[in-house]
C-alpha cells in the first residue's frame, strides 16, 4: 500500500481535491497522511473538514496548531482572529460530529520508518519518546475533561523540556514542540518568535532538525508548519508546508520512493 504524506491544507479544500484527483491517477486506493493544520486561512475549512472525515480509514491526520486552535475557539477559550475561516465549521449542523473527529486526531504517527507530526522534535527524543509523549496528550484530548486541558493548553512556559515536568505544564510543552517549534538550543529550549526561514536562527539556535545528535536522526521524519522553509527533501527529512494558502502549492510525497506531487494554489492571505 502507497503512503502519500500531505502539506498543511488550511481549508483549501479545492486543491485537496486537486491534488487527490492527481493522486488518483496513479494510485487510486493510495493511503493519506496529513501533517495538520488541517483547517483556517483558508476559504474552505468546513468542506476541507467534512473531505478528510469522508475519506475514513485512507486518511490518517495528525493535529496542527490551527487545528487545536479551532477546538479552542469552539469552546470559547480563545476568540476568533481576524483572518481566521473557522466560523462555518461553527455554526454547521454537523459541527459536534466534526469536533469531535478532530479531537481524535493523533499529534504523530510512526509507520514504515517514518514519524509524522505536524512541528517538530526536540533532539533528546527519539521516536519512541515521541509517540508516548504525543500519547500523553491525546489520552486528555479524548477524554472527559478535554474543555478544562483546552483552558490550560496556551502559553510560552515551560519552554525547556525536562523529564521531570508534570501536569498542564509536561502537556503544554509536549503541544508546543509537537504543534509550534522551529528552533531550538542544544538544552531543548524552544524559540516561539521567529517565523522566517531556517537562516534566521537567533544566536545559540537552530532548526530543530539540524540539532546535533538528534535521536529521530534514525528515522525519516516528516512534518509542515513551516513555510518559510518550504519543501525539504533530505536523506531523514521531508518538510511539506510550501504555503498553499499564500499563493504557492499544495504538496504531496509518496513516501516509498520521494516522487512530489503538488497543484498549485492562489494566493488566499497576503504576508503581513
Amino acid at each position: 500500500m502507497c503512503i502519500y504524506a500531505i502539506g498543511d491544507l488550511q481549508g483549501c479544500d479545492q486543491q485537496l481535491q486537486n491534488l487527490l484527483e492527481l493522486i488518483g491517477k496513479i494510485t487510486p486506493d493510495a493511503k493519506l497522511h496529513f501533517v495538520g493544520d488541517l483547517v483556517n486561512r483558508g476559504p474552505h475549512s468546513l468542506a476541507t473538514l467534512r473531505h478528510l472525515r469522508a475519506l475514513g480509514d485512507r486518511a490518517r491526520a495528525v493535529l496542527g496548531n490551527h487545528d487545536l486552535h479551532l477546538l479552542a475557539v469552539s469552546q470559547g477559550i480563545r476568540p476568533l482572529h481576524a483572518t481566521d475561516t473557522l466560523h462555518d465549521i461553527l455554526i454547521a449542523p454537523d459541527r459536534d460530529e466534526l469536533l469531535d473527529w478532530v479531537r481524535h486526531r493523533p499529534l504523530a504517527l510512526f509507520e514504515n520508518g517514518h514519524l509524522l507530526f505536524h512541528a517538530g522534535v526536540l533532539p533528546e527524543w527519539d521516536a519512541e519518546k515521541v509517540m508516548s509523549l504525543a500519547h500523553e496528550v491525546e489520552t486528555m484530548l479524548r477524554g472527559p475533561d478535554w474543555v478544562d486541558f483546552l483552558r490550560h493548553m496556551y502559553g510560552n512556559e515551560p519552554s525547556v523540556w525536562s523529564d521531570d515536568l508534570q501536569g498542564h505544564d509536561r502537556l503544554r510543552c509536549i503541544i508546543n514542540t509537537l504543534t509550534r517549534i522551529r528552533f531550538c538550543r542544544p538544552d531543548g529550549g524552544i524559540d516561539f518568535t521567529i517565523k522566517e526561514g531556517a537562516g534566521a536562527a537567533p544566536e545559540g539556535y537552530l532548526p530543530w532538525f539540524d540539532m546535533p545528535g538528534r535521536k529521530t536522526a534514525d528515522v525519516t521524519c516528516v512534518f509542515g508548519h513551516w513555510s518559510a522553509l518550504g519543501l525539504t527533501l533530505r536523506p531523514n527529512l521531508i518538510g511539506l508546508d510550501t504555503g498553499c494558502v499564500w499563493g504557492g502549492k499544495l504538496t504531496a510525497v509518496r513516501l516509498e520512493d520521494r516522487a512530489l506531487f503538488q497543484v498549485d494554489c492562489p494566493q488566499t492571505l497576503k504576508p503581513g
